[in-house]
């Protein structure tokens, strides 16, 4: 207990389940854990329980809980001004940050386009994609490509961009212009199959894909470095930078989507460059790029493109697109004192020393009961539990593996995030490595006694 809360715990509940809609509703679910106070890595519900925060908020909350430079630099920028209109105006921290992001980025990528989380600068990153095709005079390049097991937003365009299973099919989607690939996932690739092997798979069917749909047609290829949401899928090495190439080939944009890969999460504000040795076309970020304090969305764009444009767009091309809380001067200020203190403080060397250790203390959970895959990279990371290790075959969805072992963990202080038969982490990149190792205990002990409890009911028959 952290001190006595004075919550009406239940008439919170109560309260949010009669009328709000959380991300990824589900009708008729009971109830909602009330979280009412936090600290570093740690987060408290309405009775004063601590948790290890293991997901990090949702792959955002970098610097930790109650930074108090960042409320300072929040609250400052509230009483000098809390918003103007970005249509034609600019204010000195969307300048300054503007001019600090180019120092950051790789390559020629030094332009950049604001808005308020990732979904939108996904969004923003295609249409100015097809913009940009139709400005230079190749109006054809239509066609996005993407991955099954991808995770690029919720609005309706990011959406559709998606290929992680688990939305509901009966939500509409973008169909004609956008086109699927297989998984990068190693653990997933044909039988017998070595790495080398899986990447040239997966770029022949690439390759092979372009060609079909005419690379004249192809407008941009959307990837994360690694796929966060559909559980952490670390790609065979070199396979970014094998994507790019083909890309280069035929001409098509490489956006590399950095919402959860960027500011920190890999120990790098941008990890295109030096961990995967790409420099894309455009690059989107969120989530990290302000450490969750404040919502905000970034997409950047290489020179050559803007000045493209400049030169190809006849009398004033316009970018038609904008949002009334782009560059947000609140945002933007939460944004300069975020990378601030990442650079003063080494938060970035910090995050790689403790990243490996992170890896390191996962992989010890391998031999467990039902762990089939232990994959991460940085301070990602993920668990996939399976009803049989030499087969590789995942427990049915409705068991809720990944949802029991959630419960047990947070009976013991830790909230991870399941998904189906996953469990997924990203913990705020300030945590220690003790704290990596209380992680790892109670995560040990949830795997435990979830699959006794399941031998025992004979929902698993425990045999790998």
């Amino acid at each position: 207990m952290r001190r006595n809360f004075q919550y009406d715990v239940e008439g919170l509940m109560a309260k949010d389940k009669a009328h709000a809609m959380h991300p990824w509703h589900e009708f008729g679910r009971e109830e909602h854990m009330i979280l009412a106070d936090s600290e570093g890595i740690y987060v408290y519900d309405g009775e004063g329980n601590r948790y290890i925060d293991g997901i990090g908020g949702m792959w955002a909350v970098q610097l930790g809980y109650g930074n108090e430079e960042m409320a300072t630099a929040i609250s400052d920028q509230v009483r000098s001004m809390v918003y103007y209109s970005p249509w034609s105006m600019a204010t000195p921290p969307h300048a300054e940050l503007s001019a600090k992001l180019a120092t950051l980025t790789p390559g020629d990528l030094n332009r950049f386009f604001y808005s308020t989380g990732g979904s939108t600068a996904n969004d923003a990153a295609v249409r100015f994609a097809h913009y940009y095709w139709n400005v230079v005079g190749e109006p054809s390049r239509k066609t996005i490509l993407t991955r099954d097991d991808a995770y690029h937003g919720s609005t309706y365009l990011a959406d559709s961009l998606c290929g992680k299973p688990g939305n509901d099919t009966r939500m509409e989607r973008v169909t004609e212009w956008i086109e699927h690939l297989s998984s990068p996932n190693p653990y997933r690739k044909p039988e017998g199959m070595d790495d080398a092997a899986f990447l040239d798979h997966l770029i022949t069917e690439m390759d092979d894909r372009i060609k079909s749909i005419g690379p004249e047609n192809v407008a941009a290829f959307i990837a994360e470095p690694v796929l966060a949401s559909g559980g952490v899928i670390v790609p065979p090495k070199g396979y970014q930078k094998a994507c790019l190439e083909t890309c280069r080939k035929y001409g098509i944009l490489y956006i590399s989507d950095e919402v959860v890969t960027g500011f920190g999460r890999m120990g790098h504000f941008f990890s295109s460059e030096p961990v995967f040795d790409i420099v894309p076309d455009i690059i989107t970020a969120a989530k990290g790029f302000t450490s969750g304090y404040i919502p905000a969305g970034l997409t950047a764009i290489s020179e050559r493109m803007h000045q493209d444009i400049i030169e190809k767009g006849g009398d004033s091309p316009t970018f038609s697109m904008g949002f009334t809380y782009s560059g947000h001067p609140v945002a933007m200020a939460a944004a300069l004192k975020n990378i601030e203190i990442m650079e003063r403080d080494d938060i970035m060397g910090h995050a790689r020393s403790t990243g490996d250790y992170f890896q390191e203390r996962l992989r010890s959970l391998a031999d467990l009961p039902m762990v089939g895959d232990v994959r991460g990279v940085g301070l990602m990371g993920c668990i996939e539990c399976v009803e049989n290790k030499s087969t590789r075959k995942a427990f049915d969805e409705s068991l809720n593996v990944g949802k029991k072992i959630d419960e047990k963990c947070q009976q013991y202080g830790l909230i991870l995030r399941p998904m189906w038969h996953l469990c997924v982490f990203s913990p705020p990149i300030i945590i220690t490595r003790s704290q990596v190792d209380d992680m790892v205990a109670i995560m040990e002990r949830a795997i435990k006694e979830v699959a006794d409890d399941m031998v025992r009911d004979g929902s698993w028959s425990g045999r790998d």
